[in-house]
């Protein structure tokens, strides 16, 4: 195990606790605004097609309408009203004369006349943003946005009954980041009170149950007010805000449990509150820093991904588990050291809390498992078998349904748009094609490449449109030809048309592939690849041109393609890395290879549930699901192994520790296993208990991404903390015997009547 300078710790607690305060006070009012700072849409390190594609739109055009909000209005009376007409206007110039906007394009503008329908009383504007105003993620325009809009129906005398709502990216993302923020919020206001009584439970004490509330607390403060200046230097997505309170509330009181429990263990033996405190940092100590050291591993290999999403988690979870076991090392014991026997205040909580933790039933349970462990091999081998078992069936991707938080506005918004048959239009494929220089896209030639992409494309059933130069006008190649043979009176003649889809120079032109709007976002990804592949076949009159199919399904595509590509290297490194920490640390082979394949089987099992609820659908609804989500985000998978194996492994850490330190005094493997087993069996169960809840919470989250991760790492402490290490661990060191510890420690060999 791994050493600390206990006597030292102890010996400065005052200087200690006034660090640790010190540091609260500095980095709480950062924490209170981290969400400011947090992105929400991911990039990548990598340069992909999509990016290449939004380069492309960049470099061709000088007002590029490559990001940008949907304004939807619905109004009580018909789009031919005259009162609808007033309104909208009054609308588009408000809309344009803000100075994040660089033009407002109607539907007659883009060439939609399938849209424009008077008999409806639903239309929508698109709101093209400045490239300036898109680059700092701190300065979301929506809000502004939404506050003139509202400022203009109100002095409208004809405004009333007209609803406006703003979506698009830029919305659903300012949205998101809201909506996180104020869940994670409402998460820590359940979970305080929640995790307070189960710590009442485990303690019998209510201030020995408050020590470690304060720490988790306090590690989720400093964590979030020290992500605030790492995101001066990197993007850090909103996922930041979710993980690290979850992992922060959660391995801050798993390790102050165990802290707490072996403090009160050495105050029985009779050792003074300062040598109690030193003998806790040397043993339970040792041990969370061990276990810290494991979830680190796992939150260090998401660095070397490619997607910011997963590369901020990386860093939250670093500075959260490494602020968790600081704290649970040094202030804590500090503490402990301070209050002695108060800790157990008030005593009468602690007679009637007596029988939970009577170590009795544990004791049982360890000689029946002791007696039996093939059994109990079969018996948890069999239960893990049959919840990997959906596994087999995973399917990864963009969720078909509800990515998008309904009782938003942006999402309200999107809604409205798919009823009118517009919700493609924001969802678009965008195919950037660029030409050899000297060459223009209205040439003969490469028309009609254009016009021969454009129709086999149209050919596919999830596509409703394609847009551009080839598809103005239903003609011919001839006509086309004809049509734009002098270039400049076709522009004239479509000025916003041709300002959003060809460059001054001609050579750059845009096509854009709208979905139908029974798509899902998991078929706008297959669409992605089809057009993809459409273009890799080769089209004739497109020869030599540069080609990039971009927009947020295929910026989806690629980052789920690099990042599973790098997925096989994240757990090899995380496995090596842990099974190499676990060697060292218990001087044994066997033990880092039963922890490594028992997490994996956890976390195999946790996935397949997973699938099961939320691909699949069955109990979807009591986490708010419309129905099943058909697909998993990729980024679940890569989040949920690289922090959960890490947590998990606490558990192992636990036990294996108490265990060694039985067995290096006797020397008899089957009465370590026991004892160690009901020594930590209650710490374990509590531990998980505000662990499940502290996941659990969050499986209820309004923003699915974090739903899935919430869950899956629920579900799989779950199976960790009763199965794996209540079962299988134990189990299998009854059948190993003294193996356990080859080649470290030997015990000494035992009389024939000792038996293993």
């Amino acid at each position: 195990m791994f050493g600390l300078p206990a006597r030292v710790i102890v010996r400065r607690r005052r200087w200690v606790l006034a660090a640790w305060a010190t540091l609260a006070v500095l980095f709480a009012p950062r924490a209170a605004h981290v969400q400011q700072v947090l992105a929400v849409r991911g990039s990548s390190d990598q340069t992909t097609e999509s990016h290449r594609s939004a380069m492309l739109i960049k470099e061709a055009f000088p007002s590029p309408v490559a990001d940008y909000v949907a304004v939807v209005v619905r109004g009580p009376v018909a789009q031919r009203n005259q009162r609808f007409h007033t309104v909208l206007d009054s609308i588009s110039a408000a809309v344009a004369h803000r100075p994040y906007v660089s033009q407002v394009i109607t539907m007659r503008s883009i060439g939609d006349s399938a849209l424009d329908r008077p008999d409806q009383r639903t239309t929508f504007l698109i709101a093209a943003l400045t490239p300036d105003s898109t680059n700092d993620i701190t300065k979301n325009y929506v809000p502004d946005l939404r506050a003139e809009l509202a400022r203009t129906l109100e002095r409208l005398p004809g405004g009333t009954g007209f609803e406006v709502k703003v979506t698009g990216d830029p919305a659903l993302d300012y949205d998101l980041r809201t909506i996180s923020a104020e869940d994670t919020a409402r998460g820590e206001r359940r979970l305080v009170p929640l995790t307070l009584v189960v710590l009442v439970l485990a303690f019998g004490a209510l201030v020995a149950a408050l020590l470690p509330l304060a720490v988790g607390v306090l590690a989720i403060t400093i964590a979030l007010g020290l992500v605030t200046i790492a995101a001066r230097f990197e993007t850090m997505s909103v996922f930041v805000l979710n993980i690290t309170t979850m992992v922060g509330l959660g391995v801050g009181i798993d390790y102050s449990l165990l802290i707490v429990t072996r403090f009160r263990e050495e105050l029985n033996r009779g050792l003074a509150p300062a040598d109690a405190a030193v003998r806790t940092v040397q043993t339970a100590g040792s041990a969370v820093v061990t276990s810290g050291l494991t979830v680190v591993v796992g939150f260090a290999a998401l660095l070397t991904t490619p997607l910011v999403e997963t590369q901020s988690v990386g860093v939250g979870g670093l500075l959260v588990v490494g602020v968790a076991v600081l704290l649970a090392t040094t202030f804590l014991p500090a503490m402990l050291a301070m209050l002695g026997r108060n800790i157990d205040q008030p005593r009468w909580l602690a007679r009637p809390l007596s029988r939970i933790h009577a170590p009795t039933g544990w004791e049982r349970w360890a000689r029946w498992l002791g007696h039996r462990p093939w059994r109990a091999i079969a018996g948890g081998g069999l239960t893990i078998g049959l919840l990997t078992l959906p596994l087999t069936q995973i399917r990864i991707g963009l969720p078909a349904s509800n990515w998008f938080p309904s009782e938003s506005e942006s999402g309200q918004g999107l809604n409205e748009l798919r009823e009118i048959g517009a919700s493609g239009v924001i969802q678009a494929m965008r195919i950037a094609v660029r030409f050899p220089e000297g060459e223009s896209a209205l040439s003969a030639g490469r028309l009609s490449g254009l016009k021969a992409l454009s129709d086999s494309l149209r050919r596919d059933p999830r596509v409703k449109e394609v847009r551009g130069v080839a598809t103005l006008r239903p003609m011919s190649r001839l006509q086309l030809a004809m049509f734009y043979s002098d270039p400049q009176a076709a522009r004239s003649r479509y000025p916003e048309f041709f300002n959003a889809y060809l460059s001054v120079d001609n050579r750059t032109t845009l096509v854009d592939v709208i979905p139908s709007d029974t798509v899902s976002l998991t078929g706008l990804m297959d669409g992605v690849r089809h057009i993809r592949a459409v273009i890799a076949q080769g089209v004739r009159g497109l020869t030599g041109a540069e080609i990039a199919v971009g927009g947020f399904a295929a910026a989806s595509v690629d980052l789920q393609h690099h990042l599973l590509s790098r997925m096989p290297g994240i757990v090899a490194l995380i496995l090596g890395i842990t099974a190499i920490m676990l060697f060292f640390a218990f001087r044994s082979l066997l033990v880092p290879l039963k922890a490594v394949l028992l997490n994996c089987l956890s976390v195999s099992a946790a996935f397949g549930v997973t699938v099961l609820v939320f691909q699949h659908g069955y109990g979807g609804r009591l986490f708010g699901l419309d129905g099943p989500t058909q697909a998993i985000f990729v980024i679940v998978p890569v989040l949920v192994f690289a922090t959960v194996f890490g947590l998990s492994m606490d558990y192992e850490v636990f036990l294996l520790a108490r265990v060694k330190e039985v067995f290096d005094k006797t020397g008899r493997n089957d009465h370590a296993t026991m004892e160690g087993l009901s020594a930590t069996a209650s710490t374990i169960t509590f531990a998980a208990a505000i662990m499940i809840a502290v996941f659990g919470v969050f499986a209820f989250s309004r923003v699915l991404a974090v739903q899935f991760i919430g869950f899956g790492l629920a579900v799989a402490v779950l199976l960790d903390a009763t199965l794996i290490r209540m079962v299988l661990v134990p189990a299998i060191m009854h059948i190993a015997g003294r193996w356990n510890w080859w080649p470290g420690v030997r015990a000494p060999k035992l009389d024939a009547g000792d038996s293993d």
